[in-house]
Protein backbone atom coordinates (compact mmCIF):
# COMPACT_ATOMS: atom_id res chain seq x y z
CA UNK A 1 0.00 0.00 0.00
CA UNK A 2 1.18 3.22 -1.20
CA UNK A 3 2.24 5.67 1.86
CA UNK A 4 2.45 9.12 2.70
CA UNK A 5 5.89 8.67 3.32
CA UNK A 6 6.80 7.27 -0.26
CA UNK A 7 4.81 10.34 -1.74
CA UNK A 8 6.54 12.75 -0.03
CA UNK A 9 9.98 11.29 -0.95
CA UNK A 10 9.38 11.21 -4.65
CA UNK A 11 7.65 14.74 -4.10
CA UNK A 12 10.56 16.55 -2.14
CA UNK A 13 8.60 17.93 0.78
CA UNK A 14 7.78 16.42 4.14
CA UNK A 15 5.20 14.22 5.12
CA UNK A 16 3.25 16.53 7.05
CA UNK A 17 3.00 18.51 3.69
CA UNK A 18 1.52 15.68 2.12
CA UNK A 19 -0.97 15.20 4.95
CA UNK A 20 -2.22 18.34 4.77
CA UNK A 21 -2.86 18.37 1.02
CA UNK A 22 -4.50 14.78 0.58
CA UNK A 23 -6.81 15.82 3.72
CA UNK A 24 -7.91 18.91 2.04
CA UNK A 25 -6.61 21.08 4.94
CA UNK A 26 -3.85 22.78 2.65
CA UNK A 27 -5.61 26.31 1.81
CA UNK A 28 -3.80 28.79 2.86
CA UNK A 29 -0.78 26.52 4.10
CA UNK A 30 0.44 24.91 0.94
CA UNK A 31 1.35 26.44 -2.56
CA UNK A 32 -0.90 25.40 -4.99
CA UNK A 33 2.09 24.87 -7.01
CA UNK A 34 3.34 21.77 -4.85
CA UNK A 35 0.18 20.54 -3.80
CA UNK A 36 -1.07 20.04 -7.35
CA UNK A 37 2.40 18.43 -7.55
CA UNK A 38 0.93 16.11 -4.19
CA UNK A 39 -1.81 15.05 -5.56
CA UNK A 40 -0.82 14.33 -8.81
CA UNK A 41 1.98 12.27 -7.76
CA UNK A 42 -0.45 10.59 -5.23
CA UNK A 43 -2.71 9.53 -7.82
CA UNK A 44 -0.09 8.27 -10.50
CA UNK A 45 0.77 6.07 -7.44
CA UNK A 46 -2.67 4.83 -6.36
CA UNK A 47 -2.76 6.17 -3.02
CA UNK A 48 -5.82 5.74 -1.26
CA UNK A 49 -6.25 7.02 2.35
CA UNK A 50 -7.60 4.78 5.28
CA UNK A 51 -10.67 6.01 6.55
CA UNK A 52 -10.61 4.57 10.08
CA UNK A 53 -6.80 6.24 10.81
CA UNK A 54 -8.06 9.42 8.98
CA UNK A 55 -11.17 9.28 11.23
CA UNK A 56 -8.96 8.20 14.75
CA UNK A 57 -6.26 11.30 13.49
CA UNK A 58 -8.46 13.54 12.28
CA UNK A 59 -11.58 12.84 14.58
CA UNK A 60 -13.83 12.42 11.68
CA UNK A 61 -15.44 9.72 10.11
CA UNK A 62 -16.30 11.52 6.89
CA UNK A 63 -19.51 10.10 6.58
CA UNK A 64 -22.82 12.74 5.87
CA UNK A 65 -26.31 11.72 6.92
CA UNK A 66 -29.01 12.25 4.89
CA UNK A 67 -32.66 13.01 6.34
CA UNK A 68 -35.93 13.39 4.84
CA UNK A 69 -39.47 12.79 5.60
CA UNK A 70 -41.02 12.67 2.27
CA UNK A 71 -38.06 12.75 -0.63
CA UNK A 72 -36.96 9.55 -0.81
CA UNK A 73 -40.78 8.34 -2.12
CA UNK A 74 -40.81 10.56 -4.43
CA UNK A 75 -39.96 11.11 -8.32
CA UNK A 76 -37.49 13.80 -7.46
CA UNK A 77 -35.34 12.09 -4.92
CA UNK A 78 -32.99 10.68 -7.02
CA UNK A 79 -31.68 13.47 -8.55
CA UNK A 80 -31.35 14.92 -5.11
CA UNK A 81 -29.45 12.34 -3.08
CA UNK A 82 -27.37 11.41 -6.62
CA UNK A 83 -26.11 15.54 -6.17
CA UNK A 84 -25.46 14.91 -2.92
CA UNK A 85 -23.47 11.96 -3.38
CA UNK A 86 -21.75 13.28 -6.45
CA UNK A 87 -20.07 15.88 -3.93
CA UNK A 88 -19.77 14.08 -0.78
CA UNK A 89 -17.72 11.22 -2.83
CA UNK A 90 -15.93 14.19 -4.72
CA UNK A 91 -14.57 15.30 -1.26
CA UNK A 92 -13.92 11.93 0.46
CA UNK A 93 -17.13 11.46 2.54
CA UNK A 94 -19.68 8.86 2.30
CA UNK A 95 -23.68 9.49 2.47
CA UNK A 96 -26.04 7.66 4.56
CA UNK A 97 -29.89 8.34 3.37
CA UNK A 98 -32.81 7.50 5.99
CA UNK A 99 -36.09 8.31 5.24
CA UNK A 100 -38.53 8.98 8.44
CA UNK A 101 -42.36 9.10 8.66
CA UNK A 102 -41.77 12.48 10.31
CA UNK A 103 -41.09 13.30 14.03
CA UNK A 104 -42.67 10.18 15.14
CA UNK A 105 -39.71 8.49 14.44
CA UNK A 106 -37.22 11.52 13.33
CA UNK A 107 -35.28 11.55 16.52
CA UNK A 108 -34.72 8.08 16.40
CA UNK A 109 -33.06 8.02 12.80
CA UNK A 110 -30.74 11.04 13.93
CA UNK A 111 -29.83 9.27 16.90
CA UNK A 112 -28.43 6.42 14.68
CA UNK A 113 -26.93 8.18 12.29
CA UNK A 114 -25.04 10.20 15.02
CA UNK A 115 -23.89 6.89 16.59
CA UNK A 116 -21.99 5.89 13.60
CA UNK A 117 -20.35 9.30 14.09
CA UNK A 118 -21.58 11.48 11.42
CA UNK A 119 -19.70 14.46 10.95
CA UNK A 120 -22.60 16.63 9.80
CA UNK A 121 -26.35 16.16 8.29
CA UNK A 122 -28.70 17.20 5.34
CA UNK A 123 -32.13 17.60 6.09
CA UNK A 124 -34.34 17.92 3.08
CA UNK A 125 -37.67 18.56 2.11
CA UNK A 126 -39.98 18.76 -1.26
CA UNK A 127 -42.04 21.85 -2.30
CA UNK A 128 -40.01 24.49 -0.75
CA UNK A 129 -41.24 25.36 2.44
CA UNK A 130 -40.26 26.89 6.10
CA UNK A 131 -39.31 24.15 8.68
CA UNK A 132 -38.20 23.85 11.83
CA UNK A 133 -35.43 22.97 12.89
CA UNK A 134 -35.01 19.05 14.66
CA UNK A 135 -33.93 19.49 18.11
CA UNK A 136 -31.28 17.28 17.40
CA UNK A 137 -30.04 18.43 14.91
CA UNK A 138 -28.64 21.81 16.42
CA UNK A 139 -25.80 21.05 17.99
CA UNK A 140 -24.14 18.99 14.68
CA UNK A 141 -23.15 20.87 11.22
CA UNK A 142 -26.45 21.17 8.89
CA UNK A 143 -27.56 22.08 5.99
CA UNK A 144 -31.18 22.65 4.48
CA UNK A 145 -32.48 21.38 0.75
CA UNK A 146 -35.49 22.84 -0.80
CA UNK A 147 -36.54 24.18 3.04
CA UNK A 148 -35.16 27.23 5.07
CA UNK A 149 -35.16 27.51 8.40
CA UNK A 150 -37.86 29.96 10.10
CA UNK A 151 -35.07 31.40 12.20
CA UNK A 152 -32.56 32.26 9.31
CA UNK A 153 -29.79 30.70 11.33
CA UNK A 154 -29.07 27.50 9.24
CA UNK A 155 -26.98 27.11 5.67
CA UNK A 156 -29.93 26.11 3.38
CA UNK A 157 -31.07 26.08 -0.40
CA UNK A 158 -33.59 26.45 -2.34
CA UNK A 159 -35.09 26.82 -5.80
CA UNK A 160 -35.08 30.83 -6.91
CA UNK A 161 -39.06 30.48 -6.53
CA UNK A 162 -39.58 34.45 -8.25
CA UNK A 163 -37.54 33.70 -11.18
CA UNK A 164 -40.23 30.64 -11.94
CA UNK A 165 -42.67 32.28 -12.55
CA UNK A 166 -41.18 35.43 -13.39
CA UNK A 167 -39.44 33.17 -16.29
CA UNK A 168 -42.41 31.49 -17.09
CA UNK A 169 -44.71 34.67 -16.98
CA UNK A 170 -41.79 36.35 -19.23
CA UNK A 171 -41.93 33.34 -21.92
CA UNK A 172 -45.64 33.50 -22.35
CA UNK A 173 -45.17 37.59 -22.96
CA UNK A 174 -42.48 36.97 -25.41
CA UNK A 175 -45.64 34.50 -27.50
CA UNK A 176 -48.23 36.86 -27.47
CA UNK A 177 -50.08 35.75 -25.06
CA UNK A 178 -52.30 38.87 -23.72
CA UNK A 179 -54.23 36.81 -21.04
CA UNK A 180 -52.23 35.07 -18.76
CA UNK A 181 -53.46 32.82 -16.62
CA UNK A 182 -52.08 31.65 -13.75
CA UNK A 183 -52.87 27.73 -12.12
CA UNK A 184 -51.75 27.81 -8.68
CA UNK A 185 -51.85 25.59 -5.95
CA UNK A 186 -54.02 25.42 -2.54
CA UNK A 187 -51.57 25.60 0.03
CA UNK A 188 -49.77 28.94 0.97
CA UNK A 189 -46.19 27.84 0.84
CA UNK A 190 -42.89 29.36 0.25
CA UNK A 191 -43.14 28.13 -3.52
CA UNK A 192 -46.48 29.31 -4.14
CA UNK A 193 -46.02 32.55 -2.90
CA UNK A 194 -42.64 33.60 -4.77
CA UNK A 195 -43.84 32.47 -8.25
CA UNK A 196 -47.03 34.15 -7.61
CA UNK A 197 -44.94 37.05 -7.26
CA UNK A 198 -43.14 36.76 -10.14
CA UNK A 199 -45.83 35.80 -12.03
CA UNK A 200 -47.10 39.56 -10.94
CA UNK A 201 -44.05 40.91 -11.35
CA UNK A 202 -43.37 39.86 -14.92
CA UNK A 203 -47.13 41.15 -15.74
CA UNK A 204 -46.31 44.64 -14.10
CA UNK A 205 -43.21 45.20 -15.92
CA UNK A 206 -45.19 44.82 -19.11
CA UNK A 207 -47.45 46.89 -18.46
CA UNK A 208 -50.24 44.70 -17.53
CA UNK A 209 -52.49 44.59 -14.93
CA UNK A 210 -53.37 41.38 -12.71
CA UNK A 211 -56.73 40.29 -13.52
CA UNK A 212 -57.93 38.19 -10.56
CA UNK A 213 -60.18 36.27 -12.90
CA UNK A 214 -57.30 34.93 -14.44
CA UNK A 215 -55.74 33.07 -11.29
CA UNK A 216 -57.03 30.11 -9.36
CA UNK A 217 -55.81 27.87 -6.80
CA UNK A 218 -56.31 24.47 -7.26
CA UNK A 219 -55.51 21.16 -5.61
CA UNK A 220 -55.76 18.05 -7.34
CA UNK A 221 -58.59 15.72 -9.05
CA UNK A 222 -62.07 16.76 -10.07
CA UNK A 223 -62.32 19.65 -7.67
CA UNK A 224 -59.38 20.83 -9.59
CA UNK A 225 -60.45 20.28 -12.92
CA UNK A 226 -63.49 22.01 -12.67
CA UNK A 227 -62.06 24.90 -11.38
CA UNK A 228 -59.67 25.04 -14.37
CA UNK A 229 -62.59 24.45 -16.91
CA UNK A 230 -64.32 27.06 -15.32
CA UNK A 231 -61.47 29.36 -15.81
CA UNK A 232 -61.13 28.71 -19.32
CA UNK A 233 -65.00 29.83 -19.89
CA UNK A 234 -65.25 32.56 -17.89
CA UNK A 235 -61.77 34.38 -18.21
CA UNK A 236 -60.50 33.26 -22.06
CA UNK A 237 -56.75 32.58 -21.53
CA UNK A 238 -54.55 32.32 -24.25
CA UNK A 239 -51.85 31.92 -21.77
CA UNK A 240 -51.17 29.45 -18.70
CA UNK A 241 -48.35 29.35 -16.11
CA UNK A 242 -49.19 26.62 -13.86
CA UNK A 243 -47.50 25.86 -10.32
CA UNK A 244 -46.53 22.61 -11.41
CA UNK A 245 -46.46 20.23 -14.44
CA UNK A 246 -49.50 18.29 -12.66
CA UNK A 247 -51.77 21.22 -12.92
CA UNK A 248 -50.40 21.28 -16.17
CA UNK A 249 -52.78 18.66 -17.48
CA UNK A 250 -55.60 19.83 -16.30
CA UNK A 251 -55.17 23.16 -18.87
CA UNK A 252 -54.28 20.13 -21.58
CA UNK A 253 -57.11 18.50 -20.76
CA UNK A 254 -59.83 21.71 -21.11
CA UNK A 255 -57.80 22.28 -24.33
CA UNK A 256 -58.79 18.70 -25.30
CA UNK A 257 -62.44 18.92 -24.82
CA UNK A 258 -62.81 22.82 -26.48
CA UNK A 259 -60.74 21.64 -29.59
CA UNK A 260 -58.02 24.20 -28.79
CA UNK A 261 -54.53 22.91 -30.09
CA UNK A 262 -51.78 23.55 -26.96
CA UNK A 263 -49.07 25.67 -28.70
CA UNK A 264 -50.89 26.86 -31.51
CA UNK A 265 -54.72 28.38 -29.51
CA UNK A 266 -53.01 28.58 -26.07
CA UNK A 267 -50.01 28.36 -24.60
CA UNK A 268 -48.81 26.77 -21.64
CA UNK A 269 -45.94 26.47 -19.38
CA UNK A 270 -45.15 24.31 -16.24
CA UNK A 271 -43.33 23.61 -13.49
CA UNK A 272 -40.98 20.74 -12.72
CA UNK A 273 -39.52 18.74 -16.05
CA UNK A 274 -41.51 15.68 -14.54
CA UNK A 275 -40.39 12.46 -16.49
CA UNK A 276 -44.06 11.25 -16.34
CA UNK A 277 -46.02 14.30 -17.64
CA UNK A 278 -42.55 15.19 -20.14
CA UNK A 279 -43.22 11.43 -21.86
CA UNK A 280 -47.48 11.32 -21.59
CA UNK A 281 -48.33 15.08 -22.82
CA UNK A 282 -48.28 15.71 -26.33
CA UNK A 283 -47.53 18.52 -27.39
CA UNK A 284 -44.27 18.24 -25.06
CA UNK A 285 -44.57 21.01 -22.40
CA UNK A 286 -42.80 23.36 -21.74
CA UNK A 287 -41.46 23.96 -18.24
CA UNK A 288 -38.99 25.28 -15.55
CA UNK A 289 -36.40 21.88 -14.42
CA UNK A 290 -36.39 22.27 -10.86
CA UNK A 291 -32.46 21.68 -9.51
CA UNK A 292 -32.67 18.72 -7.36
CA UNK A 293 -29.44 17.81 -8.15
CA UNK A 294 -27.91 20.86 -7.77
CA UNK A 295 -29.66 21.59 -4.93
CA UNK A 296 -27.83 18.17 -3.21
CA UNK A 297 -24.72 18.85 -5.15
CA UNK A 298 -24.22 22.41 -3.23
CA UNK A 299 -25.72 21.30 0.13
CA UNK A 300 -23.48 18.49 0.25
CA UNK A 301 -19.93 20.59 -0.87
CA UNK A 302 -21.38 23.73 1.54
CA UNK A 303 -22.10 20.98 4.67
CA UNK A 304 -18.17 19.88 4.38
CA UNK A 305 -17.28 23.60 4.14
CA UNK A 306 -18.74 23.77 7.19
CA UNK A 307 -17.30 20.89 8.56
CA UNK A 308 -14.07 21.81 7.26
CA UNK A 309 -13.67 25.59 7.73
CA UNK A 310 -12.78 26.08 4.35
CA UNK A 311 -13.82 27.73 1.32
CA UNK A 312 -14.28 25.27 -1.23
CA UNK A 313 -12.55 27.61 -3.94
CA UNK A 314 -10.37 24.87 -5.71
CA UNK A 315 -12.98 22.72 -5.99
CA UNK A 316 -14.20 21.26 -9.51
CA UNK A 317 -17.56 22.29 -9.92
CA UNK A 318 -19.44 20.35 -12.37
CA UNK A 319 -21.01 21.82 -15.37
CA UNK A 320 -25.36 21.47 -14.68
CA UNK A 321 -28.58 22.71 -15.69
CA UNK A 322 -28.59 25.90 -13.37
CA UNK A 323 -25.49 27.50 -12.35
CA UNK A 324 -24.73 26.93 -8.36
CA UNK A 325 -24.45 30.48 -6.45
CA UNK A 326 -21.35 30.60 -4.32
CA UNK A 327 -20.45 29.21 -1.03
CA UNK A 328 -20.47 32.33 0.86
CA UNK A 329 -24.11 33.49 -0.73
CA UNK A 330 -26.44 34.31 2.55
CA UNK A 331 -28.93 32.26 3.40
CA UNK A 332 -30.89 30.86 1.94
CA UNK A 333 -28.94 30.23 -1.12
CA UNK A 334 -31.39 30.15 -4.47
CA UNK A 335 -30.81 28.78 -7.30
CA UNK A 336 -32.16 30.36 -10.71
CA UNK A 337 -33.43 27.28 -12.83
CA UNK A 338 -33.43 26.78 -16.36
CA UNK A 339 -36.09 27.02 -18.81
CA UNK A 340 -36.92 23.62 -20.70
CA UNK A 341 -38.31 24.41 -23.86
CA UNK A 342 -40.53 22.17 -25.57
CA UNK A 343 -43.55 22.32 -27.68
CA UNK A 344 -46.27 24.09 -25.51
CA UNK A 345 -45.39 27.80 -26.36
CA UNK A 346 -46.45 29.78 -29.72
CA UNK A 347 -42.85 30.10 -31.23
Amino acid sequence: MVTMKEIAKQAGVSVSTVSLVLNNRDEGRVRDIVANEVRDIASQLGYRSNPLASSLRTGRTHMLGFISEDVATTPYAGGMILGAQRAAQQLGYMLIVVSTDGPRNEAEEIAALKRYGTDGFLYAKMSNRIVTVPEALKDTPLVLMDATDGTGETASIEPDEFHIGYDATKRLLAAGCERIAYVGAESPIVAERGRMEGYRTALAEAGRSVNERLIVHVGNNEPALAAVNELFDAAQPDGFFCFNDARAWYVYECAARRGLTIGRDISVVGVDNHRVFADTLVPQLTTVELPHFEMGYWAAAKLVSIIEERSLADMDWPDTAAPLPPMNTSTPAAIHCALIEKDSVRK
